[in-house]
């Protein structure tokens, strides 16, 4: 049987540290690169990011729209990115926020969970919001695949607390009740369940929040949106160690100089080891 991806991410983050860097290549990006915004430069971007920092760490995070807006040559550029990644070590989260229901659900989860798929990643991000049990197409395949899911729970953009903040008729809010769904997921899994949540690193103090869910909490904004690894242990206390703090500009800024690249992402992560607790 695959390795339950909870297990293979705890193995990465101990060996490697937590950090998650993204590939997203923006038009601006591409730009401060040098790089035409086409097909090509989407190529020497993420075939530059891939090989400058696959070997360290723990988690790559594409960003499907950047890859998508180019038809489906950019597709084909995102296939080849996914599978080197993975084929130099490195653990892959499609970062898709998909969310359906039914049939359509599952063609998602079978674009990106199947194993024999181009897509094929090791986890990936989807959206709750038309009820927890429209995912279960993904958890199914991502269960039978060894992949995971990180599920959109406590997003830093201001206009998600209209939902995730809203109280139920139960007195939880509709985020708490997802980390309340995941954590029923990951009951019994060790050294750690593969369903996640999205929380972001910039929401500041978030206690009254049950974040221990026995899973991954993937962290958005460290960096260029402001938070610091520094933030990390007062926003997530106790679940710290779970935690997978994602930088993307912070790093890529960097590029495409592959020496600057790998400086930039060892910087963060020394500054987020730095910032776990010892022991």
């Amino acid at each position: 049987m695959t390795e339950p991806f909870g297990a293979r991410l705890r193995r990465a983050m101990d060996e490697r540290g937590p950090l998650c860097v993204g590939i997203d290549p923006h038009a601006s990006l591409l730009t401060e690169w040098g790089l035409n915004d086409d097909v090509a430069g989407l190529e020497r971007f993420s075939r530059t990011v891939v090989e400058a920092l696959s070997d360290r760490v723990a988690v790559f995070k594409p960003q499907s729209a950047f890859f998508e807006r180019f038809g489906s040559r950019g597709i084909a550029v995102l296939e080849t990115t996914v599978q080197e990644a993975r084929a130099a070590g490195a653990l892959v989260l499609m970062d898709a926020k998909r969310g359906d229901i039914g049939s359509t659900m599952a063609a998602y989860a079978e674009a990106f969970l199947r194993k024999d798929s181009p897509l094929f990643s090791d986890a990936l991000t989807v959206s709750p919001y038309l009820g927890y049990g429209s995912l279960s197409p993904a958890v199914a395949l991502a269960r039978e695949s060894g992949a995971g899911l990180f599920v959109l729970a406590l997003t830093s953009n201001p206009e998600g607390g209209e939902v995730q903040h809203a109280v139920r008729a139960d007195g939880r809010t509709v985020g708490a009740t997802m980390l309340a769904h995941l954590a029923a997921e990951n009951t019994g899994e060790e050294p750690l369940g593969s369903f996640g949540a999205v929380v972001g690193a910039t929401l500041g103090d978030l206690s009254s929040y049950d974040l221990d869910i026995n899973g991954p909490l993937l962290a958005p904004g460290v960096g260029a949106q402001g938070a610091t690894p520094a933030d990390l242990p007062g926003a997530f206390g106790a679940a710290i160690r779970n935690v997978v703090p994602n930088v993307s500009r912070g790093v890529l800024r960097h590029g495409p100089d592959v020496s600057a690249l790998r400086a930039s992402a060892e910087r963060f992560a020394d500054e987020i080891r730095s910032a776990l607790p010892t022991g």
